[in-house]
């Protein structure tokens, strides 16, 4: 068996491509660190690295021995992980939700992390699809998606709702032919628009929001990044759809207008996780505190 410490000091070596930085790393001698490594390539029969007065350069058994140390440090953080499964204020949580949720979640899941700083939280903005699909293939752990997906794959929970707004310029007006206005200012698009369009136009109650080709209405511009989709609206340059959280966070919101429809429109929002996996118990924490924020 490779020895665990020559293993450390190699890939440490490899990592900061200098050897008076990696004794510094691991509280040890220049020498200390050539005598590990000279050790491991003994105890490798190969080269690790090719030296060139104070440079190096890794050779390709090295890089495979780089590999296993690599693998072997993950595996050991894994089983740290594991031995905490059932502390519910410490390990790693991994979360996925559209881009305006994770905007809204964020300041409370960093307070929720700043309580128990064993806790860490990776949280990423996603469409439904790449939640459900990262969801089976274990690449993140909870996910919040806005339909109900196929019962038979995931555990379902109901965790709330959002309500969504259509948006205009605080310069505009919209007049007693409501789709006549809209198309006249354009639609400001991102990825989400047309779905969050849709619900809108089903259930605000309006009927020239109702009766409007969607598809037809022509688009003033697009944008992919969240906290920059209100902008092009501020500046006169047309409307759109999002919930009303991504609107209330946004800095020049005097600048914006919200129509009044005749009925509230909101999306069903659903907490997901692989059918029958046993989660460890920080999570409760976590889904205690999406529950506090959402509902």
């Amino acid at each position: 068996m490779l020895n665990p410490n020559w293993l450390t000091t190699f890939r440490t070596l490899i990592e900061t491509g200098h050897f008076t930085k990696t004794a510094e790393k691991l509280f040890m001698t220049q020498p200390g660190v050539s005598q590990h490594i000279r050790k491991l390539e003994q105890a490798c029969g190969h080269d690790l690295i090719r030296r060139d007065k104070k440079s190096f350069e890794i050779t390709e058994q090295g890089r495979l021995v780089y590999e296993y140390a690599s693998q072997l440090e993950q595996a050991e953080a894994d089983l740290l992980e594991n031995l905490n499964f059932d502390d519910p204020h410490s390990g790693h949580c991994r979360l996925s939700c559209s881009g305006s949720l994770a905007l809204l979640l964020y300041s409370g899941l960093l307070e929720l992390q700043c309580e128990h700083l064993g806790l860490v939280v990776h949280l990423e903005a996603a469409p439904n699809k790449k939640i459900l699909n990262e969801i089976i293939d274990g690449d993140i752990d909870l996910g919040i998606v806005t339909h109900v997906p196929n019962p038979s794959l995931f555990d379902i929970e109901k965790i709330g709702s959002e309500v969504l707004c259509l948006v205009y310029p605080s310069n505009k007006n919209i007049g007693e032919d409501i789709s006549e206005s809209l198309v006249n200012m354009g639609l400001i698009r991102h990825p989400d628009v047309m779905h969050y369009l849709s619900l809108y136009a089903a259930q605000c109650g309006v009927e020239g929001i109702k009766a409007m080709e969607l598809d037809d209405v022509p688009a003033s511009g697009y944008v992919n990044q969240l906290n920059q989709i209100l902008l092009p609206v501020s500046k006169g340059l047309g409307f759109t759809v999002l919930p009303q959280s991504a609107i209330e966070k946004f800095e020049h919101n005097e600048k914006l207008k919200v129509y009044q429809p005749n009925r509230e429109v909101s999306e069903t929002l659903y907490l997901v996780r692989k059918r029958n996996r046993e989660l460890p118990a920080r999570f409760a924490t976590i889904i205690q505190k999406l529950k506090a924020i959402l509902c």
